[in-house]
């Protein structure tokens, strides 16, 4: 009887899931000086202990209300109480902000306005404001990165303009806020849209000593909008275009491809739409004169979409011969130009200098050692990129 008591214990530690306050999402902007007067006296004694330095921020939290949260289409969940199968964030989400010196001073704060714990085993999805991101998020990263209840699979957004915005939003295609989101990221990734890139992928990155991290960067607006948003160190740096990350994945060789692109023949009337559907990137590096050469080989397979004019026989291999041509050569130019935008921000997302840590150890160990270094030595490098382009499907009609 004695050996059969700890088996016996069961769950005395349990946390019932109504005890929780189950945090979806999070946002962080930059408060007005104002809030100081708003801040209540949970973590410090106005007056009485020093204070960060830094400007206050303003954290909100969406958290779930336990049995609103839809369970399919048209249903209104468990105590949603009819309605018509009709939802919307307002009953399903509670949303919640607060201000204070750091992420732990606001949500110290915040917890002392809900009953339940927060916890974060659900959090999908971390937005920041641009003017946040430019500022550093080292703060940010250190309480997330040290908190065990965040999954490194939640994503990270730069916002342009106010992220709580964000979390306040009803999307006529989610009933949560967050969950569009993430919806509108993943599905981005599935159609080769945007590249994968998770809290712990942008944390790896940014950690090697090669290498700067990115983050999507979205717009609240009527078009889904998401593009990259590039950082030096801590801080964002500059953002893309739409198209420039169509020129990032293909730079890394990310598969899928999805991005579509005009090419224009011999005048407006001989245009045509391309689609590329694989791409393959080929790296080497050699050092001349102190400073890495790199020499880039993209390939593309891809597809004729649409012609605008009917005399462009696409049947006719000479054709197709040129439309490759001209499109790669367009391609050089457009690659090697978002190449030497990241060297004037000091901001390698691609991972040269890792590759040059593994290809040239020597090198690096003598003339490079630190992130910083690399930071500097990364504009001045040279890039000689070559494109190589195979149609392999023009349609079911050819003529």
């Amino acid at each position: 009887m004695v050996l059969t008591l700890p088996i016996l214990t069961g769950c005395w530690d349990r946390l019932e899931i109504e005890d929780r306050a189950v945090v979806l999402g999070v946002s962080i902007d930059k408060a007005p000086p104002e809030s100081a007067n708003q801040e209540t006296e949970v973590a410090h004694v106005e007056g009485a202990n020093p204070i960060p330095p830094e400007d206050m921020i303003r954290v909100a939290v969406q958290i779930a209300i336990p049995g609103r949260i839809p369970l399919g289409p048209g249903e209104s969940g468990g105590g949603g109480g009819g309605g018509g199968g009709k939802s919307s964030a307002a009953n399903t989400v509670w949303v919640l902000h607060v201000v204070g010196h750091s992420i732990d001073d606001a949500l110290m704060n915040l917890q002392q306005q809900v009953a339940s714990s927060l916890f974060f085993g659900h959090l999908r999805v971390i937005v920041i404001s641009e003017e946040v991101a430019k500022k550093g998020l080292e703060n940010i990263n250190d309480y997330f990165r040290r908190n065990s209840e965040v999954r490194r699979m939640a994503w990270i957004l730069v916002a342009k303009g106010e992220a709580m915005q964000f979390l306040t939003a009803a999307p006529k295609l989610e009933r949560v806020p967050t969950l569009y989101l993430l919806s509108t990221l993943e599905e981005g990734f599935r159609m080769g849209k945007f590249p994968q890139d998770f809290i712990g992928m942008f944390w790896s990155n940014s950690s090697k000593k090669g290498q700067e991290g990115f983050l999507p960067y979205v717009e609240l607006k009527k078009e889904n909008n998401v593009e990259i948003a590039y950082f030096k160190g801590p801080k964002m740096v500059g953002s893309t275009s739409p198209l420039e990350i169509g020129a990032y994945m293909a730079i890394k060789g990310i598969n899928p491809a999805g991005y579509r692109v005009i090419v224009q023949l011999n005048g407006a009337a001989d245009t045509v739409i391309t689609a590329a559907t694989h791409r393959k990137a080929r790296y080497s590096v050699r050092i001349a004169e102190g400073r890495p050469h790199f020499t880039i080989h993209i390939a593309f397979e891809q597809n004729v979409e649409e012609k605008y004019s009917e005399h462009i026989g696409i049947d006719n291999q000479e054709i197709l011969s040129n439309i490759e041509k001209k499109q790669a050569q367009v391609a050089v130019e457009y690659f090697e130009q978002f190449i030497r935008k990241t060297q004037e921000a000091h901001s390698d997302i691609f991972g040269f200098g890792e590759y040059i840590r593994a290809k040239r150890p020597a090198f690096w160990n003598r003339n490079v050692k630190t992130k910083e270094k690399w930071q500097e030595m990364y504009k001045d490098a040279e890039f000689d990129v070559t494109v190589t382009m195979k149609i392999r499907r023009v349609g079911m009609k050819a003529r």
